[in-house]
């Protein structure tokens, strides 16, 4: 069994109520998947959760669970993390994956962005959309290659929930539902199913 240490399932914020049966639900997925979690009821919502929630649901009336990546940022862990949660997708659980697709905090901004943000977003777009699910996870795992990937994110914190994402995706092809350019840099959204 490999113990993911670092994924964290939290259940509760300051507003939106929380899920101990999904929490429970979640934790017993990744079990049979032989992925080790713990449940931490006490942590609150970090702003990727809380910023898309209140946006999607500003009554807070929807009970939401956090779970959160894995510190090694190990693209076939997060990978196999969306894979064990395929069934929730069926038990009515809508899984989203909240990051960036250009997360460098020194070239928000830059005359060299733009171009950077847009070179990357569209090899994500590409990936994303590709036909044959076991492609596009391939070519998630080595995201690394991809055109001006290290310039769009030297760190992958902003890129891992995509990669649970498309994991839990399992056969369903990705679109583009979304991109706009903000701070210079392009900006894009994502959809399975």
């Amino acid at each position: 069994m490999t113990t993911l240490a670092s994924l964290s399932i939290h259940t509760i914020s300051a507003t939106a109520p929380g899920s101990p049966a999904v929490a429970g639900r979640i934790r017993a997925l990744l079990s049979e998947s032989g992925l080790g979690s713990r449940e931490d009821p006490t942590r609150g919502f970090d702003h990727g959760v809380f910023v898309p929630l209140v946006l999607m649901y500003p009554q807070a009336d929807v009970p939401a669970v956090m779970l959160s990546i894995k510190s090694n940022y190990d693209p076939l862990e997060h990978i196999n993390v969306g894979r064990a949660l395929i069934s929730l997708r069926s038990e009515g659980v809508l899984v989203i994956g909240s990051g960036l697709t250009y997360h460098n905090m020194r070239g928000f901004g830059s005359a060299d962005a733009k171009p950077v943000s847009e070179q990357f977003e569209a090899w994500l777009n590409e990936t994303i959309s590709d036909l044959d699910p076991q492609v596009r996870n391939e070519r998630l795992l080595n995201w690394q290659r991809a055109p001006a990937a290290r310039l769009a994110h030297p760190r992958e914190d902003h890129l891992m929930p995509l990669m649970v994402v498309a994991g839990a995706a399992d056969d369903d092809v990705g679109q583009r539902i979304f991109v706009d350019t903000v701070w210079n840099t392009a900006m894009a959204s994502y959809r399975f199913g």
